[in-house]
């Protein structure tokens, strides 16, 4: 088994050290054309740098590897609301798609020019020049011109996900400054904006005349990244081929990248099935999330035979949160009194003891295992001055302190159940006759919506158990929630659209938290359907923290903002989170490898399977 061991790997701490160090160098001269661009300091990589540090610049270019995915797809446009996407395509842009800029998964927050050649700003960040490269083409042959990049921004900023048009917002002109240069001016103080405008996708523009790009579809986009479609099977699989004469393959940022001939994606409607799919061969490689099960089922003959073998990969970047979310715009869960009850009688220790044995830790704020995560105790220094402000409407714990229960080890946590039951007292629910119920008789009653093909990061067998155990203990409460499950299509439909009172939830974050945080916890995702903040908050200190992280000039201050961010989130009880893993377990043919040197965001989207090589069978 390849492993490594977090705590120990210098060459991690020494990139975590380096990336506070930077933070205190002085920025680039004003309005100077740039290889690379960074949120802060400057770039790790100097112009002329031979490839990205996890990259292997000599892999062999090659051979077939096959994925897999829960669930279904009915839509080849990731960047509209409507439909159900297929997954890699909006999760890794870079296949079939590029944008101006790549981001490096070695460094926090650093943009390198892909579509660009450079990338020029001024001290203040008020506005963002990019030089397109003149030999950047699309997989048809066609140049990716400047009229390609200014209709693709503006029809994704106009018609596209809500993640795209809430930034297309703060643009206050776009316009060509020459024959292949690009400017971005901001109606807003956001230093971040001069990053995110390097990081839409590319498309034709040509393609879609005619075509209302605001509905979902089966058309294979066009672009100009090294792969392209290849067949599609709607539903239940897709393939993407190498593109021999891909326009970058010479380029130092894409070396040691893409180097499978193809690429497929099978997709099955639970995990269960998938793992079997994985154990008979007929998939190469299986992310593996539970910590007992990677000890315990991982025996069968592919792997005694050596065929398939186990890598752990580490990482330094944030938990994210993941466990149950309360929909605040049912009344029941808008008072914080009855999200922490819920969260007292959710009995973590006794469910991690018995889905993972109790290895893993829990998540205990957003940002967990990252610097960026809010300390134990009180908030102090700038941290403390930046939420002094909002004091009065923030719940007890987020300037004093908050930390979740521990738990029991037996089914019933006792002391759990008392805490939860005088919470619920004070916020004006009792126990009446078996049933929780307020002074009205209104019962307590909920539901809790769950994907019957389970998530990215759960099966539907896992997620069902935690519920099933949750849902028993809530019986000792007088509560006895319904559970629905619901196929991947519909229960897209209804997440998209806040239709649940309890819900799976699961949001990576990144060692860069900006303007996405918005999208996340913005007051306008209570109302506006497609965005993240399915808890319905509505937090103006919240926003007034994204809004310093936006426009911090240091590292520290950068800090602080975040920080207290997380203590505004993970104190508003509006998840009741569960466990994770400071490693990524991924079984795997023996014959497919990676880089020594993995990124500091370990196994993150644009590392497996980009990174990624097949070696030659023996």
């Amino acid at each position: 088994m390849r492993f490594y061991n977090f705590a120990n790997d210098s060459a991690i701490w020494r990139r975590l050290a380096l990336c506070v160090c930077v933070a205190s160098m002085p920025l680039a001269s004003p309005a100077e054309p740039m290889h690379a661009i960074a949120m802060y300091g400057e770039p790790a990589l100097g112009p002329g740098f031979p490839h990205l540090p996890y990259a292997n610049p000599e892999a062999p270019k090659g051979g077939t590897i096959r994925l897999a995915e829960t669930g279904s797809f009915d839509s080849l446009n990731p960047w509209v609301l409507m439909g159900n996407p297929v997954w890699p395509l909006f999760t890794q842009p870079g296949l079939v798609t590029e944008t101006l800029m790549m981001r490096s998964l070695d460094e926090p927050f650093t943009l390198y020019g892909l579509l660009a050649e450079s990338v020029e700003t001024d001290p203040d960040r008020t506005w963002v020049e990019f030089t397109l490269r003149p030999e950047a083409r699309f997989s048809d042959g066609s140049p990716v011109t400047i009229e390609d990049v200014m209709w693709s921004y503006e029809v994704m900023g106009t018609k596209g996900h809500p993640r795209y048009t809430a930034v297309w917002a703060k643009v206050a002109k776009m316009e060509q400054t020459g024959p292949r240069k690009l400017r971005f001016t901001f109606n807003t103080a956001d230093r971040e904006l001069a990053l995110l405008m390097g990081m839409r996708p590319i498309l034709k523009k040509a393609q879609w005349q005619g075509r209302d790009f605001s509905q979902s579809g089966l058309m294979a986009p066009i672009g100009s990244g090294p792969y392209v479609i290849d067949k599609v099977d709607p539903g239940r699989a897709i393939s993407f081929r190498r593109n021999p004469d891909y326009w970058g393959r010479d380029l130092a940022l894409t070396r040691g990248l893409g180097n499978f001939d193809t690429i497929r994606y099978d997709y099955f409607g639970d995990a269960s099935t998938m793992f079997e799919a994985f154990k008979a061969g007929e998939i190469d490689m299986w992310r593996e999330l539970v910590a007992a099960r990677w000890d315990r089922d991982f025996d069968f003959p592919a792997v005694r035979e050596g065929r398939v073998v186990k890598s752990e990969i580490p990482n330094g970047r944030p938990s994210g949160i993941m466990g149950l979310v309360m929909n605040t715009r049912n009344p029941l869960f808008a008072d914080w009194r009855a999200r922490q009850a819920l969260i007292e009688a959710f009995n973590h220790r006794f469910i991690n003891m018995t889905l993972s044995g109790g290895k893993d830790p829990r998540i205990s704020s957003y940002f967990s295992n990252s610097e960026l995560a809010m300390g134990p105790g009180p908030a102090s220094g700038r941290e403390a001055e930046l939420l002094a402000p909002h004091a009065g409407a923030l719940p007890p714990g987020t300037i004093e302190g908050y930390a979740l229960p521990e738990g029991g080890e037996r089914a019933i946590d006792r002391k759990g159940i008392r805490a939860a039951l005088e919470l619920l007292r004070e916020a004006g629910w009792t126990v009446q006759n078996g049933e929780l119920r307020n002074a009205e008789g209104q019962p307590f009653g909920f539901d809790i919506l769950l994907n019957q093909s389970g998530s990215a990061m759960r099966s539907s067998a896992e997620t069902r158990q935690i519920v099933d155990i949750f849902v028993e203990s809530l019986r000792n409460l007088g509560i006895q929630p319904k559970v629905t499950l619901l196929d991947s299509a519909q229960y897209v439909e209804r997440t998209n659209n806040y239709q649940f009172d309890m819900t799976w939830y699961e949001r990576g974050l990144s060692l860069s938290p900006g303007n996405e945080q918005m999208l996340y916890w913005g007051h306008e995702g209570v109302t506006k359907t497609g965005t993240k903040n399915w808890m319905g908050m509505a937090s103006p200190a919240a926003e007034a923290m994204i809004a310093e992280m936006g426009q911090a000039r240091t590292h520290e201050d950068y800090l602080a903002a975040v920080r207290a961010l997380d203590r505004i989130l993970t104190a508003g009880r509006y998840v009741i989170p569960v466990s994770y893993s400071r490693i990524s377990r991924l079984a795997h043919r023996s014959d497919l490898d990676y880089p020594e040197m993995t990124p500091l965001y370990g196994d993150w989207p644009g590392f497996m399977p980009e990174t990624w090589w097949q070696e030659e069978r023996k």
